[in-house]
């Protein structure tokens, strides 16, 4: 079983174990979307030391994390899960205690570095054009570039600094937006 150097923050004990069914790695667990000062300066000294990974669920609440550690803590990186790799089989809601041991290795092989200095590739009017921004799929469109980029899903606001922030190049953009495209008309 690979052995991550980093240490992985997830959400809470269920996403910890099903982490280590697919890898051998040290979590910690934010016990929900209020991080507590402590628990940032912990992950703080962390990143400093052996690096950190955020790997939380694909919701509103795992992008709160994800948020607030990226302000409190510069240079994490970020593995993603697609919604659909993070749905129970049960009831209850998206998360990465969900996800088949495969899927968690095939997030953490694509790991992304949030760079504030980058300068953004990608402009306002590509986003237009692509049907990112305006218009009534929008929101669907958005949903599925986050999904295949594995940057997870932003509005229209937050895409840009996201793109910019991930360092999505303009030609991995336009393949996805072509891919999109193509499968729309098959």
């Amino acid at each position: 079983m690979k052995k991550i150097k980093e240490v992985i923050v997830v959400e809470g004990k269920d996403d910890t174990k099903r982490i280590n069914m697919a890898v051998k790695a040290d979590t910690i667990e934010t016990r929900g979307s209020a991080i507590s000062e402590e628990t940032l300066e912990y992950i703080a000294e962390l990143q400093e030391t052996r690096g950190v990974i955020v790997f939380t669920d694909p919701d509103f609440s795992g992008e709160k994390i994800r948020k607030t550690i990226s302000a409190a803590v510069p240079n994490v990186k970020h593995a993603f899960l697609k919604r659909s790799e993070a749905v129970p089989d049960h009831k209850g809601s998206l998360g990465v205690e969900h996800a088949d041991p495969a899927v968690i290795r095939e997030a953490l092989s694509h790991l992304y570095t949030e760079d504030e200095e980058s300068e953004p590739e990608i402009s306002r009017t590509d986003l237009i054009e692509a049907g990112l921004i305006a218009g009534s799929s929008a929101k669907q469109r958005r949903l599925e570039l986050g999904e295949i980029l594995r940057i997870g899903y932003v509005n229209a606001k937050q895409l840009p600094k996201r793109l910019q922030l991930f360092q999505v190049t303009k030609a991995e953009f336009d393949d996805v937006i072509t891919k999109m495209n193509g499968e729309k008309h098959d």
